[in-house]
């Protein structure tokens, strides 16, 4: 299946089992955040520049998270860890999505497309795609 055919505004489709499921888009700018996908299921860790942010801890903010910032976040409650590098994945069969597949359909649901914005094509820059609201924020071990 193409993700590009197949795309409904805020929706995607995965390309290993076929099944829609909404996702969000998050500028990790305009939030201040910084951002990481569990290694095993995706679920999106937030991490805020307003929230309770360890002393020791130095944040790449409005972009994916350092390799340093991962041994100070909580494991998933999957069990996983949020790492620098993971992909968000397909609530149902849990195949890690391609940024570069997704491409199409974020850009045709995005209203500065037509402006020219373009989708980053990377799991690691300014942008963060939650998927099914599959999120937990400010995870820092205490």
């Amino acid at each position: 299946m193409s993700l590009a055919i197949e795309h409904q505004k805020d929706e995607l489709t995965c390309d290993a089992c076929g099944r829609y499921f909404r996702y969000r888009l998050v500028h990790a700018g305009f939030s201040n955040t910084a951002y990481a996908y569990c290694d095993e299921c995706g679920m999106a860790s937030l991490l805020s520049a307003y929230g309770p942010v360890p002393d020791s801890v130095q944040v790449p903010w409005h972009e994916a998270i350092s390799t340093e910032v991962e041994s100070h976040l909580r494991p998933c409650p999957c069990g996983g860890h949020f790492v620098r590098g993971s992909a968000p994945r397909c609530p149902t069969c849990k195949a890690a999505l391609s940024a570069d597949a997704v491409a199409a359909p974020i850009e045709a649901g995005a209203l500065g497309t037509a402006k020219g914005w373009r989708w980053q094509r990377s799991w690691t820059g300014l942008y963060c795609v939650i998927v099914k609201d599959r999120v937990v924020n400010d995870n820092w071990l205490v």
